[in-house]
């Protein structure tokens, strides 16, 4: 009667505590809420940033020369339009970063390093739109100015 009283109560010990676990993993990893999964299916849209004029500094802070970038930002479709309306502001935090953000490349220093650029851009751009609103930036053309 003890060994078949023992076998009942492990079996019910791991039906509880397997249960548990599976419960315990569905609140953790399982299905998000519906409002959660419908922010990320918004589509892209890509807004054209304009042309950027940025100083490009050696590692020292010496002004090596100018470059001009064209860039697109890529934000939800539903947020273009206030993308577009706070395109002076990211501007204007653009600016504030750059002089002091080393992007000369190569020996001579007139070759921009178009992913610090790119860092620059995404590091100003909660400070104009808000945290999560820019994706993406891509420069599309950077020239010696």
């Amino acid at each position: 009667m003890k060994k078949i009283l023992f076998l009942l109560v492990v079996l019910l010990a791991g039906l509880g505590l397997g249960g548990g676990a599976a419960y315990a993993t569905v609140l953790l990893l399982g299905p998000q809420a519906p409002g959660a999964a419908h922010a990320e299916e918004v589509e892209p849209s890509f807004v054209d940033g304009g042309k950027v004029l940025a100083p490009l500094v050696f590692a020292d802070g010496r002004l090596s020369g100018y470059a001009q970038f064209s860039i697109q930002l890529e934000v939800p479709a539903d947020k273009a339009e206030f993308v577009k309306a706070r395109l002076p502001l990211l501007l204007h935090a653009i600016n504030m970063r750059t002089y002091r953000t080393p992007m000369a490349a190569g020996p001579d220093g007139l070759i921009p390093d178009l992913e610090t650029f790119r860092k620059v851009v995404m590091t100003a751009a909660p400070e104009a739109f808000g945290a999560g609103v820019l994706r993406k930036v891509a420069v599309t053309q950077a020239n010696p100015a």
